[in-house]
């Protein structure tokens, strides 16, 4: 306990984008989040007063921060399994568990377990040797999708194999590098929709409402809330699919389901433990946000009401330009805020580089082409230091630019 304020003590390994923003949250619970942080520059360091530098790897350092918290949870799913089995023998907090953590970690494994519970998943199988994709591809036609198992996130870590010469191609190199790798069938998709959900340790589970997440390169560039034209038949079968994930691998914290939605159904592409991407948008538009949520779940607090508190939200991400803009940071936000006062802005505090997610950019409103409108023209300014319609940052009312 906090002897300060009376208050356990939530300590999460990574300090990234998330940390930052789950500290944030913490704040009004009476927190002050304690992170393990690589780096005084990482995103949440710079503004958490409770940082502890050390490795996510380092077993020594994990096991010493825990000593300072009354609950671990993570920014990240890169701790090693080992390490968290050691520390929850030790008798630490750890929430989510390692037995659940790792079919975040771990693709073979949760496309393995998802497909014994009769959830849907693609068809699906490891591979040792090019054999074993030709095999595959042979048998669920091409092209094919090739992952690594372990590792990969934003694009990184997929491979389209179109033909066999790919397969023969790609694979050797990748194996020989010790990348762990499976195949599985391309999906013929509509569109991705991402479930978020909660779940305490006491098994109160919450669900945001299912939203449309927009990828570009295989980064998320946009989030839907909620996914437009959704039937609320196939949103509510969504949000029980997600809870059952939860509850059947004894997640506790927040849980993001990726999903695939097809002619027949969804599809479970991926699974995340912690408040995701797909989940920014409930920091302005929803009553509790996943970081806020993620809390109360870890320390068994009764979870929140995840009601939106508007018709449409959109979260769109900024991303580092491939140029660094010539105009400030400051200036950008300045103008941005001129032509659209109600935009809610969060910036990450990291350095811009082409394609680093930097921050994100929320507007609220009740017409999703207007919204949406609003929100990427408002994330483009900020990476690129310039408006795509024409917009006349000298010319325009500075109470009324639209």
């Amino acid at each position: 306990m906090d002897s300060r304020t009376g208050t356990p003590v939530v300590g999460m390994v990574g300090g990234g984008q998330l940390a930052r923003m789950t500290h944030q949250a913490a704040i009004a619970l009476g927190q002050s989040l304690h992170v393990l942080a690589v780096s005084p520059d990482d995103p949440a360091a710079l503004v958490a007063p409770s940082v502890t530098l050390g490795k996510h790897t380092d077993l020594d350092a994990l096991r010493a921060f825990a000593k300072s918290c009354d609950v671990l949870t993570f920014d990240h799913e890169h701790v090693p399994g080992e390490h968290l089995r050691v520390l929850a023998d030790e008798g630490v907090k750890v929430h989510p568990g390692p037995g659940a953590l790792l079919h975040a970690q771990d693709k073979l494994v949760m496309r393995t377990k998802l497909a014994e519970l009769g959830l849907p998943v693609p068809p699906f199988a490891p591979v040792a040797e090019v054999a074993d994709a030709l095999r595959f591809g042979g048998e669920h036609g091409w092209p094919c999708v090739l992952k690594a198992i372990r590792g990969g996130y934003d694009g990184k870590g997929v491979w389209m194999l179109n033909t066999p010469s790919s397969a023969e191609r790609v694979i050797p190199e990748l194996l020989a590098a010790g990348t762990p790798l499976m195949v599985e069938q391309c999906v013929p998709m509509r569109r991705e929709l991402a479930a978020l959900v909660a779940r305490s340790p006491f098994g109160q589970g919450g669900a945001w409402p299912v939203v449309e997440t927009v990828q570009r390169e295989g980064i998320c560039v946009e989030v839907l809330a909620p996914a437009p034209d959704l039937s609320e038949e196939s949103a509510h079968a969504a949000q029980e699919l997600a809870l059952r994930v939860a509850d059947e691998l004894g997640v506790v914290g927040v849980l993001a389901v990726e999903l695939f939605e097809t002619a027949d159904g969804v599809v479970v592409n991926e699974l995340a433990m912690r408040p995701h991407n797909s989940g920014h948008w409930t920091i302005e538009g929803s009553r509790t946000s996943q970081f806020e949520q993620h809390v109360r779940a870890v320390l068994d607090y009764p979870l929140g009401v995840t009601d939106t508190v508007a018709p449409v939200v959109v979260m769109a991400n900024v991303l580092g330009a491939p140029d660094l803009p010539g105009m400030t940071v400051d200036e950008r936000l300045h103008h941005l805020y001129a032509r659209f006062p109600d935009a809610h802005v969060h910036l990450y505090g990291k350095a811009e580089r082409p394609g680093r997610k930097v921050g994100h950019v929320t507007v609220l409103g009740t017409d999703l082409a207007e919204v949406r409108r609003r929100a990427g023209l408002a994330a483009h300014w900020l990476s690129h230091a310039e408006w795509p319609d024409g917009y006349d940052i000298h010319g325009a009312d500075i109470h009324g630019g639209r």
